[in-house]
């Protein structure tokens, strides 16, 4: 949605050969129609969310997979569908895997449903994140592979009816790969590895940073001119509502969050997460009604287990310097990712200079392979639980009070609209500190 153009990187995992048969396909795949190692079944993929990051995630799969076809595709408006149709129809990477039909394009608040079911064994869910909840829910109820864009959702609520998704996919074998592209690139892979084997010593604090310039936006004006309804404006400018992207430290911020929660990682089974957080921010410089009520910039300090600190910042204003990046601090050294840097107490220098191909093709090859080894990966809690990192983050500044893990994950804010129809509908208030109440 708003990731940086990325480098070149590398798998983080030797798969075995496509040759080899799925073991146990029931319990694989589930509801989903068998697919094979060998090729002889092609899987088929629907999309939801036909953005430019839907696209580019389509076009992503078809890149680094053979034995994948494009089936069925599906937006709220009809616009966006036929735009990214003539798109994919036409990309070189998608050529002979594409077949959607007018039969299996889909418009409207159903077009996900009428995806999920049209005969796809794989989706990729790439709509506005506060949708992501009740997509996951119906996909894996539906006995499908996804491939999910992060954020996963934008409150407490939404993030319990995904950690109960993924229990259920996790039941069903389902494979479910998140678009936190990092956790499979292969420096960070690399890096990784070297601090959780205590390359650095113990950790002792860390700090993240995604500080970066304007973003696009679709104003009041254009709203008037071409007609909208407030609910299709705000959808169509969902960068700039909570309900929708969840703020941009949840939209955006959520990966270098991330990053810190897998250095944090002490138990395959139990993902890294803080324990709690205080944090300050505001709405300086976007203002006007355009933007929305989300906040321009964030500033929070995350406590981790063993007292570990992480400073935290995000911030989206125009001609201010950019910064993403994460820093982890041991007791040995300290790691960058600036560079992939590794710098020791005792004075030595160290680089990571693992290479590989675009992270965002890897995440799809990822995925893929695993399904036909009969390994589904399944990624669904890990990001789930860095998506409430940012949301107790956020919960925090909005309201100026200490959030613990365990109220943000319990928190009964739902910010999803309850009807879902082109209608009038005000702008949610700005949150101000010191009078938004916790809930």
């Amino acid at each position: 949605m708003t990731d940086p153009k990325p480098s070149a990187t590398s798998s983080r995992r030797e798969f075995l050969t496509t040759t080899a048969a799925v073991a146990s396909t029931a319990a694989l795949l589930g509801a989903v129609t068998p697919v094979h190692a060998a090729g002889s079944d092609t899987i088929k993929i629907g999309l939801i969310g036909c953005g430019g990051r839907g696209t580019g995630a389509a076009t992503n799969t078809c890149t680094g997979n053979e034995g994948v076809v494009i089936h069925a595709m599906g937006d709220l408006f009809k616009d966006n569908l036929e735009t990214s149709r003539n798109r994919l129809k036409n990309d070189e990477h998608c050529k002979g895997k594409f077949n959607v039909t007018d039969a299996r394009a889909f418009s409207g608040f159903d077009a996900y449903k009428q995806v999920i079911d049209c005969g796809i064994d794989m989706v990729i869910l790439a709509t506005p994140p506060g949708f992501r909840p009740m997509m996951l829910e119906y996909a894996v109820k539906a006995g499908k592979n996804i491939f999910t864009e992060k954020p996963v959702g934008v409150d407490g609520p939404g993030i319990r009816r995904v950690l109960a998704a993924y229990e259920e996919a996790k039941s069903k074998g389902l494979g479910i790969v998140a678009g936190t592209q990092r956790r499979h690139e292969a420096p960070y892979l690399e890096a990784m590895k070297r601090i959780q084997g205590g390359a650095i010593g113990d950790i002792t604090s860390a700090r993240c940073y995604w500080n970066q310039g304007a973003l696009w936006v679709r104003t009041l004006k254009e709203k008037e001119e071409k007609k909208w309804s407030d609910m299709e404006w705000q959808i169509r400018n969902w960068l700039y509502f909570t309900w929708l992207s969840g703020d941009h430290i949840v939209e955006q911020h959520v990966h270098n969050l991330d990053v810190i929660n897998w250095a944090l990682t002490k138990d395959s089974a139990e993902p890294g997460h803080p324990l709690s957080c205080v944090g300050l921010g505001g709405r300086q410089v976007r203002t006007a009604a355009d933007y929305g009520n989300i906040y321009d910039h964030f500033a929070i300090e995350y406590v981790y287990p063993d007292n570990v600190h992480v400073q935290s910042m995000a911030r989206q204003i125009e001609n201010t310097q950019g910064n993403v990046s994460e820093q982890v601090v041991g007791t040995k050294g300290s790691w960058t990712s600036n560079g992939q840097r590794f710098n020791f107490s005792n004075g030595k220098k160290g680089r990571v200079d693992a290479k590989g191909i675009d992270p965002y093709v890897q995440e799809h090859k990822d995925l893929v392979a695993s399904i036909r080894d009969g390994k589904p990966l399944n990624e669904l809690k890990t990001v789930a639980y860095s998506t409430l990192t940012a949301i107790m983050g956020r919960m925090s500044t909005y309201t100026g009070q200490e959030v613990s893990w365990d109220q943000a994950l319990n928190s009964t804010e739902e910010t999803m609209p309850k009807d879902l129809s082109f209608r009038s509908i005000p702008t949610p208030p700005v949150a101000v500190p010191g009078r938004t109440k916790l809930s």
